[in-house]
């Protein structure tokens, strides 16, 4: 195709070039006037290299082919440069008038020799996507990659035309409404060509992704899954173009957003568009939909055999509970109530573990990727709850070395009372004035512990004292007459009743019987009860200390 043809309006621009540059050289006598020149001397080269074409070599026709069309998208641009440079100029600007009248029959003839570029560009590509089935090795790569080239090159004229258009608006221009039809056409319709192309490979590229799974040393599939992905990144990326183009003439992009959205493209704040955003919506509603119908039976079976799964091992995690507590509460095993509650626990729920994640395993999780991801995030959760971690490993060590039990008396970090509930975490005392202490383990296995009724048997020790003038051998009788009285009192070990000490008010003596554990206060009450009744009763005193105070007077 003759290059006269496809570039008129270059032709004119080369004819009246000197009368543009003079007519401009008032308003920009530097800048203009070089763009002007630079057009017109690329309008001339274009139109020589027309000529050479019909003499050219087959073989070496499609490279000036593509030389053209690099030349002619140069043209474009210069042409695009000098309108904005003109549009800058004040509207009453006599240069500005005059250029305009040029420019008006330049930017309505560029427009229509572009559409004739891109015509060729596609039939081009065409007979190249024909002979692609007969080509192989290096002939064939290097086929795609001028394809490609061409599929660019087809884009960078649609920007070209984009902004002929553009130019128009700015210097006040009417748009041809038979190009703007044909060029949001030719939008339109590469925008679907893309947006099938990038869905199409998008699901190919996943069904190789699986059996590249399945079979990681294929060569073959490794190859192929390079590239179809090399090939959708390409038609992503001139998607992306596309959709650009289209925002500069307002034209309604929405569903191919959506496509670059769902197929890979980055997201952003444009991409919250309501256009958008409704496409996604509708676009994932209808795929629910459809997988509902082809795949709703099969999917409400595996949720039937998730609950039947979890409802057995919920029953087979109970009867192992009271398998393990039947167990431990055996005759002759002797085992602290902590470690029972924890041996049941772990029984338990191992056992519901294993059936979840065989219930899970059933609806088609994948269950090495989960443990994996359970190991990373209990790394974390163990970072992050230190202390806790801290509590559980003295709840271990008090669970193997029970210096304690659940209804233990027992004396720790300060406060005493008796042990109502123990975990691996925290340790439950209620006081004998029903306060309720929760104390955590860590504290309580790095003090002290004092467990009061550890023993099975206990001392009872008590301190009495008589006056000085009274009878200490009577004293001694009483003393062994109410504690050998009392029933509670145990014959072995025998009870201890000495005169103690030689205090300042009083004679003291010791006794010290020897109880059941559970009867320590019921023992200790009643005996100082009756010490007291029966001192009375025989006139021995109980002295308190006294001090004598003597006054002295004064006689002048």
């Amino acid at each position: 195709m003759k290059i006269r043809k496809l570039l008129p309006i270059l032709l004119l621009v080369t004819l009246s070039s000197a009368t543009l540059a003079q007519t401009a050289v008032e308003a920009e006598p530097s800048d203009l006037q070089k763009q002007l020149e630079k057009l017109s001397s690329g309008a001339a080269a274009l139109v020589a290299m027309d000529k050479r074409l019909a003499d050219a070599p087959e073989g070496d026709r499609e490279v000036l082919l593509f030389r053209r069309d690099e030349r002619s998208f140069g043209l474009l641009l210069d042409l695009d440069k000098v309108v904005r440079q003109v549009a800058e100029l004040p509207a009453d600007d006599p240069a500005r008038l005059e250029v305009e009248k040029r420019l008006e029959e330049s930017l309505h003839g560029a427009g229509d020799a572009v559409f004739r570029l891109l015509d060729d560009v596609d039939r081009r590509i065409t007979t190249y996507n024909e002979e692609l089935e007969s080509l192989s090795g290096t002939r064939l790569i290097a086929t795609q990659s001028y394809i490609s080239s061409l599929e660019q090159l087809r884009i960078r004229y649609y920007e070209g035309i984009v902004d002929i258009t553009e130019g128009r608006k700015l210097l006040e221009i009417p748009v041809d409404s038979g190009t703007r039809e044909r060029l949001e056409n030719a939008l339109y319709l590469q925008a679907e060509k893309l947006a099938g192309y990038l869905e199409f490979s998008g699901q190919a590229l996943e069904q190789v992704e699986v059996r590249l799974k399945e079979d990681p040393a294929n060569a073959d599939l490794d190859a192929t899954m390079k590239n179809m992905g090399s090939k959708h990144s390409m038609n992503l990326q001139r998607l992306k173009a596309i959709v650009s183009l289209m925002e500069r003439l307002d034209l309604d992009d929405a569903a191919y957003k959506s496509v670059l959205l769902q197929q890979g493209d980055s997201f952003s704040l444009r991409t919250l568009e309501s256009g958008v955003v409704m496409g996604l919506l509708r676009d994932g509603l209808a795929s629910l939909r459809a997988a509902a119908v082809a795949n709703g039976p099969d999917i409400l079976f595996r949720l039937l055999v998730f609950v039947l799964i979890l409802l057995v091992f919920r029953v087979l995690s109970r009867l192992t509970r009271r398998a393990v507590s039947a167990a431990c509460d055996r005759p002759g095993v002797s085992m602290s109530t902590l470690l029972k509650d924890v041996l049941q626990s772990i029984c338990g729920g191992t056992v519901m573990a294993i059936g979840f994640l065989m219930a899970l395993s059933q609806i088609g999780i994948s269950l090495g990727p989960m443990l994996a991801g359970l190991g990373v995030a209990g790394f974390v959760v163990g970072f992050a709850l230190q202390d806790t971690l801290g509590n559980f490993a003295a709840g271990g060590m008090i669970l193997i070395y029970r210096p304690y039990d659940v209804d233990d008396f027992v004396e720790v970090t300060g406060a005493s009372g008796l042990v109502k509930n123990m975990s691996l975490v925290s340790t439950t005392i209620t006081t004998f004035d029903n306060q309720t202490l929760v104390i955590p383990n860590s504290k309580i296995w790095g003090d002290v512990i004092k467990n009061v009724t550890a023993q099975r048997l206990r001392r009872v020790d008590l301190e009495f004292g008589i006056g000085y003038g009274d009878d200490v051998e009577l004293a001694e009788r009483v003393l062994n007459d109410i504690v050998s009285s009392h029933d509670m009192v145990l014959p072995k070990p025998e009870t201890m009743i000495k005169l103690h000490t030689l205090g300042d008010s009083s004679v003291n003596f010791i006794v010290r019987p020897w109880v059941k554990t559970e009867d320590y206060w019921n023992v200790y009450w009643d005996i100082t009860r009756e010490v007291k009744l029966r001192f009375d009763r025989e006139g021995i005193s109980i002295p308190f200390p006294q001090r004598d105070v003597h006054l002295y007077s004064e006689q002048a």
